[in-house]
């Protein structure tokens, strides 16, 4: 069973947010495709923290490390329209530990209304 969790992008008036559980039903039937992981951008950013997420510290750092052991590396990630992470960044580091050139993705091609808009990731159910 996987965790409840949210994507989020900064919006108008703080930030907009994707119920990742409805990012995968919405794409289950999007064609699989491989992409080079050195063409995800966000493997450069900061990607789990800040924006309200919490510091790197070394338990948060940790608690991704066990994310990561735990991923199933058979399920695509979540592109969005523009090639943005929605679902799957831990599946990336994998893949980037484990030397894999590429990852299989699905992509939106509209991007699907957020669930949450204008939001901090303390307002939402969990």
């Amino acid at each position: 069973m996987m965790r409840k969790q949210y994507h989020f992008w900064p919006g108008q008036h703080g930030l907009d947010a994707w119920d990742v559980h409805r990012l995968i039903e919405l794409s289950r039937e999007f064609p699989v495709i491989e992409v080079l992981v050195t063409s995800i951008t966000e493997v450069e950013s900061n990607y789990w923290f800040g924006h309200g997420f919490g510091e790197p510290t070394v338990r948060n750092v940790v608690e991704h490390m066990r994310l990561v052991q735990e991923v199933d590396s058979t399920l695509p990630i979540i592109l969005g329209v523009d090639g943005r992470v929605m679902d799957g960044m831990h599946r990336i580091a994998r893949a980037l530990l484990e030397g894999r050139p590429m990852i299989s993705a699905v992509r939106f091609d509209v991007h699907p209304v957020p669930d949450f808009q204008d939001c901090t990731p303390e307002d939402l159910p969990y």
